[in-house]
């Protein structure tokens, strides 16, 4: 692969004498909220796994989220900025809880979490300036995706996920007719490659996420929680059901449920507040995989299919942030100053 040539200019903007920026205290923020839940829920899981080479990825998997807290805490100690409080092995999880999940959903939790951290940590790249916040933010990103590489060879070696469906390969430049458009009327095409990833990409989050809060819904302590959490789990059954029936009347195989990997137990692991956290934060997630889902999809009934779940789902996301306000546990992002009256 060729390479771009070095360009040698320097600039004191970049040097980490100076002020962090809006964005970089913005990223850092979200980067240190979601490790110290995941520090949380990793560390419950490694109490109830049996796999050797699971518990090796879950071990993996805590170390790094412990790495990342650590290097955020320097640079906010450097910078006498005031860390948020985040989540604590003290307050939010109750490591003696009996176990919620086999050990086979755990790799599906670790992709979905792997993504969604990829996600933070690849906007801040174009976003950051200061040498140190892109250096760390570069090696998150690289630290991730070795841990996603792992993951997948598990997944596919333990036979607990399929590839995205297979379709045959082009064999000249084709260009869109009049009907490329088309959903509900006339002649209407296939699916192409990027509408299939993404459905497969959003069936795959969606089924993990639909594990995750039916076992919330299942130990959580607040009943108003409780019903939120069972309206999330039948918005996500029928999204998943959606976006499976699109790829079956494609003639293309979905990847599966995972509920039957949760335990019957009541005895919730977490605190109300982290679980509520991490499902409004999953959701938020999945209005961005949404976002990027219509960008290149080209077939309205597609578009129309995705709209609806995003505006479900913000409804969702809406809700859940009321509850974590009215019970003081939504904590404020850094903030610009207030210059009105």
């Amino acid at each position: 692969m060729r390479t771009i040539k070095p360009i040698k200019l320097g600039s004191y903007k970049t040097d980490i004498s100076e002020p962090l920026t809006a964005a970089e205290m913005g990223k850092l923020w979200a980067a240190y909220m979601g490790n110290s839940m995941g520090i949380c829920i990793l560390s419950y899981f490694l109490k109830h796994v049996d796999d050797k080479d699971i518990k090796t990825l879950l071990e993996n998997a805590l170390t790094l989220s412990e790495g990342f807290l650590k290097e955020i805490e320097d640079i906010f100690k450097k910078e006498n900025f005031f860390p948020p409080k985040g989540f604590s092995l003290e307050e939010d999880v109750n490591l003696g809880a009996p176990r919620l999940f086999q050990d086979e959903y755990y790799p599906h939790y670790l992709k979905y979490i792997s993504k969604a951290g990829l996600s933070i940590y690849s906007i801040a790249i174009p976003l950051v300036y200061r040498k140190d916040i892109k250096e760390f933010f570069t090696n998150c990103i690289i630290s991730t995706i070795e841990l996603m590489d792992q993951i997948k060879e598990i997944l596919m070696n333990k036979g607990l996920i399929n590839k995205p469906p297979i379709i045959p390969v082009p064999d000249k430049p084709d260009f869109v007719t009049n009907d490329f458009l088309n959903g509900f009327f006339g002649h209407v095409r296939p699916l192409h490659a990027l509408e299939i990833t993404h459905f497969y990409d959003n069936i795959e989050n969606n089924v993990t996420s639909k594990a995750l809060i039916t076992a919330f819904a299942q130990v959580v302590k607040d009943e108003r929680i409780r019903k939120l959490f069972e309206k999330g789990r039948e918005m996500t059954a029928e999204n998943v059901q959606q976006y499976m029936q699109m790829l079956q009347d494609a003639s293309l195989p979905a990847p599966s449920l995972l509920d039957d990997l949760i335990t019957t137990t009541t005895f919730s692991p977490f605190s109300d507040k982290i679980m509520l956290f991490h499902k409004m934060d999953m959701f938020s997630m999945k209005i961005r995989a949404f976002g990027n889902s219509v960008a290149v999809n080209g077939r309205h009934d597609v578009g129309y299919l995705y709209t609806k779940s995003f505006l479900k789902i913000g409804k969702f996301v809406e809700d859940a942030a009321k509850l974590m306000i009215e019970n003081g546990w939504m904590e404020h992002p850094p903030i610009a100053p207030e210059r009105g009256q």
